[in-house]
């Protein structure tokens, strides 16, 4: 196909990316994306029309939304991840005694430097559509953050972005859960999406109208490693893996989501594989190499990315009044 026939079909797409949550392994979404842009005219942003975000992909697709360049949002990673998971001098398993009792982390040094980037911008000041997966303690129900791109969004625009990205990256056990607007309690929304491309598929088919002939998804995951759970049996045996299992199960109900609605040929997943424990969500030691396995990997995957989801920009988005 010809740039400018690639262009005109991509002028007639609604184009979507969506970024898995998995604490400091956001480097590898952010500088993946960092890589793509060193080709692009324009920052990532201007060439979706929602973006969706659990967690760390909340903290991605919020920067991209306020404008950063995904090169900074990979600073932000660089300078602020070894205090916002800082070393522990204790052992593993006095660690996890701990956690019984408390979280592993402060959420302070975290808000400390989402404040300095997103300062007191609001939700609604996001120049492309939102969304963005949390889960309110008080009643037991998910809640999913969302710019105002439809006239039935009333609130959420007027939540701060800081409040909006500490709500869903307060993983239980690492970080406390957030208390927010209206003194509403907020967990982290990876608990049950913490791949949210299902959620931001059906969000432009039902909210947004569109046709699946007309969507083009890009998913973003933060790295995996190949894993078999069958010599689990006990509770002893199923303690740690548990949370492992309900978040690739979650992911791979979430993609199959996509794929049914879409067809797998307009859904484009890149999440690669690493050896167990290479790259770990509190592992602030991998964020070098996390950005070098982005840098390859878009090296790798780039001459069918920029022609299929960068060959023209979005339309401008324009909030409901």
């Amino acid at each position: 196909m010809r740039m400018n026939e690639v262009r005109a079909a991509n002028a007639q797409e609604f184009r979507i990316l969506s970024i898995d949550g998995g604490g400091i392994k956001g480097v590898f979404p952010a500088a993946f994306l960092a890589e793509l842009e060193k080709s692009l005219s324009e920052p990532i942003y201007r060439y979706f029309d929602l973006i969706a975000g659990t967690s760390t992909g909340a903290i991605v697709a919020l920067g991209l939304g306020m404008g950063l360049k995904a090169a900074e949002i990979t600073q932000f990673y660089k300078d602020h991840g070894p205090h916002i998971f800082p070393n522990a001098p204790l052992s593993a398993p006095k660690r996890w005694i701990g956690r019984l009792f408390s979280a592993k982390y402060s959420a302070r040094p975290l808000q400390t430097a989402l404040e300095s980037v997103f300062k007191d911008a609001l939700l609604g000041e996001s120049r492309v559509r939102l969304l963005i997966p949390s889960f309110n303690v008080n009643t037991g129900e998910i809640h999913i953050f969302k710019t105002r791109h439809h006239e039935r969004f009333l609130t959420d625009f007027r939540v701060r972005m800081v409040d909006v990205a500490m709500a869903t990256a307060a993983a239980p056990t690492y970080f406390p859960a957030h208390r927010g607007a209206g003194a509403a309690i907020y967990i982290d929304g990876g608990l049950w999406a913490n791949n949210p491309v299902g959620n931001a598929v059906v969000e432009a088919i039902s909210w947004l109208g569109k046709s699946p002939q007309q969507i083009n998804v890009l998913s973003l995951g933060c790295t995996q490693f190949p894993v078999a759970f069958n010599d689990l049996k006990g509770g002893k045996d199923w303690m740690l893996p548990a949370l492992e299992v309900a978040l690739r199960g979650q992911s791979g109900g979430s993609l199959g989501i996509a794929y049914s609605l879409l067809g797998h040929e307009r859904v484009k997943r890149v999440n690669p594989a690493a050896p167990q424990h290479k790259f770990e969500l509190d592992k602030a030691s991998s964020i070098s190499e996390l950005a070098a396995w982005a840098y390859l990997e878009a090296r790798k995957e780039s001459s069918e990315l920029i022609p299929r989801f960068f060959g023209s920009t979005a339309q401008k988005f324009v909030p409901v009044p």
